[in-house]
């Protein structure tokens, strides 16, 4: 007896660009925000708060800016730091022209930005 099997393929074709509308619904992991960095056609890093070894602390940045940076610095270089084994606390932020992802952990805080597609 011949046996013939039918599979039944579903395709789903993902963006090429991370968008706001999608990101709102993602539960951000450190794969989410890897993803971001890559499918984002121009980012802003935005210091919010960093260690201090003068003082042993976080401190807050009162001279924070969107910068834009290469997709090469986003982690590490230039105001986001991720310290990975599950310290890192990721959260979705948006304003009226951008919208990012906010690392926050024993490092300091910092967002990284993008700009909204109309």
């Amino acid at each position: 007896m011949e046996k013939s099997c039918i599979f039944a393929l579903s395709i789903t074709i993902k963006p090429k660009t991370m968008t706001n509308e999608i990101l709102k619904t993602k539960k951000i992991t450190a794969a989410t925000l890897k993803s971001f960095i890559k499918k984002s056609p121009v980012l802003f890093v935005e210091n919010l708060s960093s260690f201090s070894g003068m003082t042993d602390c976080v401190e807050y940045n009162f001279n924070s800016k969107m910068i834009e940076i290469a997709k090469e610095d986003a982690i590490g270089h230039k105001g986001v730091w991720c310290v990975g084994s599950s310290r890192d606390y990721f959260k979705y932020v948006e304003n009226n022209n951008y919208f990012g992802i906010e690392v926050s952990n024993s490092c300091g805080c910092g967002i990284l930005w993008t700009c909204k597609m109309n």
